[in-house]
């Protein structure tokens, strides 16, 4: 799977990359907090991954987390916390030209990041001792390096949690139909179905009733084709796409507490 990112290189587009990726940029340092520490994660082609680790006890689970877009690593202490109290340490990454990551950010090599980034964080939490299981988790665009890693590392991970997410990228640029109907434009079918079925590690899918950005008609696919044996789908009563938490922040804590105490 090392090579896998190549499969989406159709999908950097300029017309698609405008219509996926909202970048911003903050001013990240590398600095402690009493919550977080920050890290710069080398990815290759003198690419750093700025990220944030929010931690608690050493002995809780540790979650890889890919946010979601136009979204920041930095800005996930309030979340942060909240996991803590689960018994999770939250680790978040950005993507290249997001955070005070270079670069800028492409299909094909938010996949590429990925790996890179998953042998960091499990070298990481092993030399600061750190001996949770490891969970991965992605919301909304942060659903297709989760996907990835899930599918490529089975062994590296107790389970998977997709929210808000999507599994077929030609699905969702579907929906936005004037992206597909410019010129010279030809999508082939998006890799990441390939992945979900062939994920079979335990799965807890979270969606908005009412999103409005990713349908959730996205995440009852992912659900349905997810090979998991163990797998659940909670969907957060009359929440969009970005007020997914604040709309049921105690289901979806509960949710996701309880799945990862079952697996862990």
């Amino acid at each position: 799977m090392a090579d896998s990112w190549q499969e989406f290189r159709a999908f950097d587009h300029p017309a698609i990359l405008n219509f996926i990726f909202y970048p911003r940029q903050d001013d990240f340092r590398p600095d402690d907090t009493a919550w977080s520490t920050g890290y710069m994660v080398p990815v290759g082609e003198g690419i750093d991954i700025s990220c944030r680790f929010y931690f608690g006890d050493a002995q809780n689970a540790n979650l890889l987390f890919f946010h979601g877009n136009g979204e920041l690593a930095s800005e996930y202490e309030d979340i942060g916390i909240a996991f803590n109290n689960i018994g999770l340490n939250l680790f978040v990454a950005d993507y290249r030209g997001y955070g005070g990551s270079a670069g800028r950010p492409t299909v094909s090599g938010m996949i590429k990041d990925v790996h890179p980034i998953a042998r960091w964080f499990r070298q990481f939490l092993n030399d600061k001792a750190y001996m949770g299981s490891r969970f991965i988790m992605g919301r909304s665009l942060g659903s297709g390096p989760a996907i990835e890693l899930a599918a490529a590392y089975p062994s590296d991970f107790r389970g998977i949690v997709v929210e808000s997410g999507f599994c077929d990228v030609t699905d969702l640029l579907g929906r936005m139909g004037r992206i597909l109907q410019q010129p010279g434009l030809p999508v082939p079918p998006s890799p990441g179905f390939d992945r979900i079925i062939k994920i079979t590690m335990p799965a807890l899918v979270i969606h908005g009733q009412y999103d409005s950005i990713v349908p959730l008609a996205e995440g009852e696919k992912i659900f349905r084709n997810i090979a998991s044996a163990d797998k659940k789908m909670v969907i957060i009563p009359e929440a969009d796409h970005n007020t997914i938490f604040a709309e049921g922040m105690e289901l979806y804590l509960r949710e996701l507490g309880e799945f990862v105490r079952k697996h862990k």
